[in-house]
């Protein structure tokens, strides 16, 4: 019931707004504070995510060093070094940005090795018994 009583009042606020969606939404949220029903309607296929966020919050706003562990020192963390040289790319500014992928930093281009011309050569030159390369 719930479900069709929300799609009802978005299709009211709709209809209300002459199909502007943006004002529709506002018309939606000014009725939730008085529409209990209706909020409760919206909320409920997100309510588990809203309460995990609202906890995870609460967690953080508590004594960090309540909840989080000690850090390693540098004797019981055998990728130590590992680590400074990811904290050293992402500090350098060369590392690429999520949605930025295309303005990276080209990668710097290292010369063919002997070994790898020597193989070009060879398929370039060798031919099958029945005449393709």
């Amino acid at each position: 019931m719930s479900r069709e009583y929300v799609e009802k009042r978005i299709n009211e606020a709709l209809k209300l707004m002459g199909g502007n969606t943006t004002k529709a939404r506002q018309q939606i949220i000014a009725w939730t504070y008085e529409d209990t029903k209706l909020l409760h309607g919206l909320a409920q296929p997100h309510l588990t995510g809203i309460v995990a966020h609202a906890i995870s919050r609460a967690l953080n706003k508590h004594d960090e060093t309540d909840v989080l562990p000690e850090a390693p020192s540098e004797e019981q963390d055998p990728d130590h070094e590992f680590g400074l040289e990811i904290l050293k790319t992402i500090a350098s500014g060369a590392t690429v940005r999520f949605g930025q992928e295309n303005a990276a930093p080209a990668p710097k281009k290292q010369p063919a090795s002997q070994r790898h011309i020597d193989a070009i050569r060879q398929m370039a030159t060798r031919k099958d018994t029945d005449g393709t390369v």
